[in-house]
């Protein structure tokens, strides 16, 4: 066979292969990926042959003796039917073995193995600083718990040493463990708060491409002057002193160059460390580690973008800060990788005197419960490294990359929260705090009051410690199924931070009698005699319109229960989901009466002896080929049930795409 005539029969053969996969899938009413659906169009097209070998065998005999009837046709058109049953029959039971999405595409497996072998390359690296810090037996779970003080502080010094050899993702990580007083020993946040401001800086030949990237230009010509030695060093970026050609002094604060691919493979990394802790062990699953791996993912993602984090700075600084000042960006010269902001004088936190420190612990707590209550829109990350001790012996607050916002009904509740605290009122705090997180359809109110009254005497008396506060309260949250929402979750996540910071800024800070004296000075004041009398008229105002039509409405109601006229129309299947739901259950009962009506008929007429003779080559008769036909059907409409039955358990969200 020649070149041209196998390239013919080549393209012939793919295109019915091709229609084959098309009518078995269009028959099914179901998209499958486009892989298997050939491969199953393909093995059917090659088993038929021996199928209509014989049929057409029988049309040959036949052709010189005499001619063929619509019979033997309808037969050959039957034949081709079942030929296309077979990929059907091989879709759905590819689809019960191995269904769709469990198996990933080429493309998605070629992926697949590229991010395993990096992952594999990335746990080799962390398993070798692990064990070069003498961390390996605790990745075995084999080690030791850390014998006295000596031992903690040396177990501390070298999770500490490992975190910040482990790159940007673990240095920020164990900033975030710094803080949580409530899950490591003093040792380990003494240690890891070093990870704030002691993280090696990257040299300037490395970040000047960066500079002149985002710049556009060479930074001798942007800037007036440029000092190349940084002011600081952190987990994300590093930050430089410049003067602008208009002579004001600014700080440059430059991303690491390269951290975000190694910051992308890092959090898949933590995410799935995260799934197996949380589906593994029970203080995994009680903490909810997978959605707190998930939130430091995000707050990470926002913070190695400077846009936002200008977006954030210009937000924050449009409310008052009190005794807390913020820096202003340079708008014309924030980029993605480079911030410039105005730059505050002064020196890190940790050099304030112990007479400066209940201040500076008032001020930022003021600021951020302010931010939070009053404004709406709130520093989420205040930890030591972040705020600055003026050179006015103020508070300077910094790093604006994680910011919340709060809409009014929700920093409203958070106020009746606050104030019902303030009061150990159980009944307000359980009613305040139902508003706030979603109210589930089942809840045990009674019990909740409860809970939260003993939460209340724990914590809120006077001389009591505060450090597991937070905890505690995250603990009720969590024994009453009741789920916070990603905004409200910033706010208990930024305040935790602020507890801890709190204490560095002035040991045995009485955080609780500040929190409450901040409620008496800002809160409490709305709730006078005048601000309650202009909520109540700009209510009635509200509700004007709607009173006006009341007493017209009443009588019309009124009427029609006189004269036996009242009607209740209550509109079932009203939502459009239950209207679909109710429909494709509908579809899939009457496909299976149909299929095995259909199935029932056919197995009649196969058993009727005689009748007329549809096809004599082949010994049929014509109830035998009706017979044959409604079982085609039959086996049709029972694939066409099956496949929707092993495809709706994934197919929960309607219009899915097909993988």
């Amino acid at each position: 066979m020649d070149l041209p005539v196998t390239l013919v029969v080549a393209v012939v053969t793919i295109g019915m292969v091709v229609a084959l996969a098309a009518a078995a899938q269009r028959l099914l009413g179901v998209r499958f990926g486009a892989v298997r659906t050939f491969l199953a169009a393909l093995l059917a097209f090659s088993l038929a042959g021996p199928l209509t070998a014989p049929i057409v065998s029988a049309f040959h005999r036949a052709g010189g003796a005499r001619e063929v009837g619509v019979g033997p046709l309808w037969v050959l058109i039957l034949v081709v039917m079942c030929v296309v049953l077979i990929p059907m029959v091989i879709l759905v039971v590819a689809e019960a073995l191995v269904p769709t999405g469990s198996i990933p595409g080429p493309l998605e497996l070629v992926r697949s193995l590229r991010g395993r072998m990096s992952r594999a390359r990335r746990y080799s690296e962390i398993t070798r600083i692990a064990v070069r810090h003498g961390l390996g037996p605790y990745l075995r779970g084999r080690g030791d718990p850390p014998e006295g003080r000596t031992g903690a502080v040396r177990l501390a010094r070298s999770l500490r040493l490992a975190l910040d050899d482990g790159g940007v993702t673990f240095v920020k990580l164990g900033q975030v463990l710094s803080t949580r007083r409530d899950l490591l020993p003093p040792e380990f946040i003494e240690e890891l708060g070093r990870l704030q401001d002691q993280v090696a800086a990257e040299p300037w030949e490395l970040v000047e491409p960066v500079l002149r990237a985002e710049m556009g230009g060479p930074v001798d010509e942007v800037f007036a002057a440029f000092d190349r030695t940084p002011l600081a060093a952190a987990s994300i970026a590093q930050a430089y002193t410049a003067r602008l050609h208009t002579g004001e002094d600014v700080v440059v604060k430059v991303r690491r160059p390269g951290i975000g691919r190694t910051v992308a493979r890092d959090l898949d990394i933590v995410r799935r460390l995260a799934a197996t802790l949380e589906s593994r062990t029970r203080w995994g699953a009680a903490l909810g580690v997978r959605d707190l791996a998930e939130g430091f993912a995000v707050a990470i993602r926002e913070e190695l973008d400077f846009r936002v984090e200008a977006a954030n700075m210009a937000a924050v600084a449009a409310s008052p800060g009190g005794g807390v000042s913020y820096p202003a960006p340079v708008g014309p010269l924030c980029t993605e990788r480079v911030l410039v902001m105005q730059r505050l004088s002064g020196g890190p936190v940790t050099a304030a005197t112990p007479e400066q420190g209940p201040r500076l612990a008032r001020d930022l707590l003021d600021c951020l419960l302010r931010q939070i209550l009053v404004e709406g829109v709130f520093h989420a990350d205040p930890h030591p490294g972040n705020l600055m001790l003026l050179d006015d012996g103020t508070l300077g607050l910094l790093d604006f990359g994680s910011v919340g916002r709060l809409d009014a009904s929700v920093r409203s509740a958070l106020q009746r929260f606050l104030l019902a605290m303030n009061r150990q009122d159980p009944l307000g705090v359980t009613d305040a705090l139902l508003e706030v997180v979603p109210r589930p359809e089942e809840i045990d109110e009674p019990g909740l009051e409860r809970a939260l009254g003993q939460f209340m005497a724990k914590h809120l008396g006077p001389g009591l410690d505060s450090v597991q506060l937070f905890t505690d309260l995250f603990k009720i949250v969590s024994a009453y199924g009741l789920s916070i929402p990603p905004e409200v979750a910033a706010v208990f996540r930024a305040l935790a931070t602020l507890e801890g910071t709190l204490v560095r800024l002035s040991p045995g800070f009485n955080l609780i009698g500040e929190a409450r004296a901040f409620a008496d000075r800002h809160l409490a004041e709305r709730l006078d005699g005048g601000s309650l009398k202009e909520a109540a008229t700009q209510e009635l105002v509200a509700l004007l319109p709607m009173l006006r039509r009341l007493p017209r409405r009443v009588e019309r109601i009124a009427s029609a229960a006189e004269h036996g006229r009242l009607a209740l129309n209550v509109r079932l299947l009203a939502d459009e989901r239950d209207r679909v739901f109710v429909t494709g259950l509908l579809h899939q009962v009457l496909l299976t009466v149909l299929g095995a009506t259909a199935g029932l008929m056919a197995v009649i007429l196969l058993g009727v002896d005689g009748g007329p003779v549809a096809s004599a080559e082949l010994d049929m008769s014509l109830f035998q080929l009706i017979g044959y036909n409604l079982l085609v059907i039959s086996a049709v409409l029972v694939l066409r049930v099956l496949v929707l039955i092993f495809r709706r358990p994934r197919d929960a969200t309607p219009k899915s795409a097909p993988s």
